[in-house]
């Protein structure tokens, strides 16, 4: 992949996050100030690669899990990630005035539904704590019955495999098909991995659309994550 193309990727990523509609190639023409057909090219080259697609005959194109996952990549790489913003230290101030262990993840959880707008959720011991279906299910992604059921199946057994699998690192994204469960639910978690008094592989993060604010939402859980440990064992 060519720097250019690596570049309209990344754009096409983050203005579908934004628009919640196919990118046509006259608009990123003018972010880079080259002509439509030029646009149009670079777009067949990466679809060709399975970076994005096109869901409809003359619509603009969208991420696939490929695309996202290259996308995904590249934040984790990258080395100019934003120092603590107003969200962090808003979702940081609320975890320090949880009080017991438990309203103190709730209430880490509750934030990150209000400020990703996505499904949040969390082990507490053997349970799962969820919030924001309203959110997840309010996204236009999942009008048709069918998808619903998908999503619906994940959350059923979400707590049984995180607590069989344990994820290990830090952060974790699984995007679309990543998901060992409801793959074509057309989702992706982002969870971090934190200790609390309940397990050293206690989680906390999100369930949303693969449309995501990936850079935003995946520096929200990691603070989640980082600041409960700090609370839970001061």
């Amino acid at each position: 992949m060519t720097e250019r193309q690596a570049a309209i990727l990344r754009a096409v990523v983050e203005q579908y996050a934004e628009v919640a509609s196919p990118v046509g190639s006259s608009l990123l023409a003018k972010a880079f100030n080259v002509s439509s057909a030029t646009i149009r090219a670079e777009m067949v080259e990466l679809e060709r690669m399975g970076f994005i697609k096109q869901p409809h005959t003359s619509a603009g194109r969208v991420p696939t899990d490929k695309g996202y996952r290259c996308y995904v990549n590249g934040i984790n790489e990258a080395t100019d990630i934003p120092t603590e913003r107003r969200a962090e230290r808003a979702l940081t101030a609320r975890v320090e005035s949880g009080g017991l262990p438990e309203r103190t993840i709730r209430n880490a959880v509750d934030t990150l539904v209000e400020l990703t707008h996505n499904l949040g959720l969390a082990t507490i011991g053997n349970q799962l704590y969820m919030s924001g279906l309203s959110n997840l299910f309010g996204q236009p992604e999942f009008i048709g019955g069918a998808q619903v059921q998908q999503v619906a199946r994940l959350l059923d057994n979400l707590e049984p495999w995180l607590r069989e699998a344990a994820p290990n690192e830090p952060l974790s994204v699984y995007i679309g098909a990543e998901n060992p469960i409801g793959r074509s639910a057309n989702v992706s978690l982002i969870i971090s991995r934190f200790r609390s008094p309940y397990s050293d592989h206690s989680y906390i993060g999100v369930l949303g659309p693969t449309r995501q604010q990936y850079r935003d939402v995946m520096s929200l859980v990691t603070r989640a994550g980082k600041s409960l440990e700090e609370v839970l064992y001061e």
